[in-house]
């Protein structure tokens, strides 16, 4: 994977970031979700470096970046410091203004961004998410069996890394699979895969991840809120893509969602589960060079 790309390990906002760099062109933040790490990008990342200058980090508390003490309040791990973690990075690269694609997490750093710090981004593409707050409001009995891992993760330590713990293999093999369409680990490339395993094997990054949805239901969620509340949205163009076997997809439009969010909204669903660019590359790929040309 990413056999053309340099790797750099850049300090961040309180936080070391691994990242793959790679390609020329206008630059492009890609950033990944849970339980993944930056090879998610694997499948499209080579042909969006013939356009573009690429930086592929691994959030704080996955993969090979570092993995920060959390606080009471869960700041350390609010998606408002991880946005600030990239801001941070592309500043170190010499890139001031930029275009951002998050997937899952990452999408939710990226929409954040896009409230924080409007004058950083110039496009910003959202992967099978709506915001926190949709999430948590609208979370009835249906809802909550198909995100139960949101209030699972986020309980206190130790319980939800201890029971992670016992097998974390296993838990990762059955939860990536349940959000596929296939309902099986075919669309992962076995390389990719196994670095997800290699990182969520070890306790320290199960409990960064768990510190992200502790972030959710807390600070992300009031965050999410304060900006809804005083009627701000989000200025740079926005393209919303879900998959039409995934969750986002089985409610609420979530163009119509993100409209309430955004001033500048297009998107519509691909064929696929949660992950679109491992289930379905091309379609992916082809909708983002749409939006970013």
């Amino acid at each position: 994977m990413f056999e053309s790309f340099t790797e750099r390990v850049i300090p961040g906002e309180g936080a070391d970031i691994f990242c793959r760099l790679g390609g020329e062109g206008p630059p492009l933040l890609l950033l990944h979700g849970y339980p993944e790490t930056g090879a998610m990008w694997a499948p499209i990342a080579d042909r969006l470096a013939e356009r573009f200058s690429l930086v592929v980090p691994d959030l704080r508390g996955y993969g090979r970046s570092s993995v920060p003490e959390n606080d009471p309040l869960n700041e350390a791990y609010s998606k408002r410091r991880m946005g600030a973690d990239m801001a941070a990075v592309m500043s170190a690269l010499g890139h001031e203004r930029f275009a951002v694609a998050g997937h899952d997490r990452g999408a939710r750093v990226a929409y954040r961004m896009g409230f924080d710090m409007p004058e950083r981004l110039t496009r910003l593409v959202v992967l099978d998410i709506v915001p926190v707050a949709e999430v948590w409001e609208q979370m009835g009995p249906a809802e909550a069996m198909k995100v139960y891992h949101w209030p699972f993760l986020a309980q206190p330590h130790p319980l939800p890394e201890t029971l992670i713990g016992a097998d974390p293999v296993f838990y990762l093999r059955h939860t990536m699979a349940s959000w596929t369409g296939v309902k099986s680990l075919e669309p992962f490339a076995p390389e990719a895969f196994a670095e997800y395993a290699e990182h969520f094997s070890t306790p320290e990054h199960v409990h960064g991840a768990c510190n992200d949805y502790r972030a959710g239901a807390t600070i992300d969620w009031r965050l999410d809120r304060e900006d809804r509340d005083a009627d701000r949205k989000i200025a740079a163009p926005l393209l919303a893509l879900w998959g039409s076997d995934g969750i986002p997809g089985s409610g609420e439009s979530p163009l119509d969602v993100w409209k309430r969010w955004a001033a500048d909204v297009t998107g519509g669903p691909i064929a696929a589960g949660h992950f679109l660019v491992e289930e379905a590359p091309e379609e992916t790929l082809a909708a983002l060079l749409g939006f970013f040309e």
